[in-house]
């Protein structure tokens, strides 16, 4: 069967483009491989939760298997087409660590800006809470910032699985002006937002939410 995800059919205009089907969608792109969406309005259905205990996308299946949460849909995705993933075990692992890390180590930090200045704006304390919430993400950014040095990704000249996650989180900052203040991060997310697998996954991103909601 042709790889098939699950997604929404529609999200209101300020989700698009930050909604993590995204992400395999990239990694599909990335190693020419052709997919299929299931378009869903309700997450939270009993039918959607038992491919998805929390009712969230994306989702992912193939002939082998059913999985869910982005980080393991891409590695599927690259294991599957041998690309993505350096052959060497040292070089391998060091892509599945920085693609762990994106997803533990960085994102909780993006997220927490995002849910006290979007989602919970709104309540009295989103503005006092706001400084602490950048001064973290500032930290861990100019932790991740040092790691580059002279490096085009985060292990030298190959764009890995790692880089992928790590892109992904990091491209969560679009406008939003903190990622300005590290310049070598903000090159490399452009770097990668520029590459033509990305912009292909975003366009077909956007295009699906214009279509008419899923019913």
């Amino acid at each position: 069967m042709i790889p098939t995800i699950t997604t929404f059919g529609w999200v209101p205009e300020f989700a698009r483009g930050f909604v993590r089907d995204l992400r395999p969608r990239w990694a599909f792109e990335e190693v020419g491989q052709c997919y299929r969406v299931d378009l869903i309005a309700d997450s939270k259905s009993p039918e959607h939760r038992r491919l998805q205990p929390f009712g969230q996308v994306p989702t992912y299946r193939d002939d082998e298997v059913a999985i869910f949460e982005s980080g393991a849909i891409v590695l599927r995705i690259a294991e599957r087409a041998g690309q993505l993933i350096p052959a060497k075990p040292a070089r391998r692992m060091r892509a599945l660590q920085w693609l762990a890390a994106a997803l533990s180590s960085v994102e909780p930090y993006v997220m927490a800006l995002a849910v006290n200045d979007i989602f919970e704006a709104d309540r009295e304390w989103s503005n006092a809470r706001h400084a602490k919430v950048v001064g973290d993400l500032k930290t861990r950014l100019a932790d991740l910032e040092a790691v580059f040095g002279d490096n085009v990704w985060l292990d030298g000249d190959e764009f890995t699985v790692g880089d992928l996650m790590m892109i992904s989180v990091l491209s969560e900052l679009r406008g939003n002006a903190e990622l300005a203040h590290f310049p070598l991060l903000s090159a490399y997310t452009r770097r990668g937002e520029s590459r033509p697998a990305f912009r292909k996954a975003m366009a077909d991103q956007w295009a699906t939410f214009k279509a008419p909601a899923a019913s």
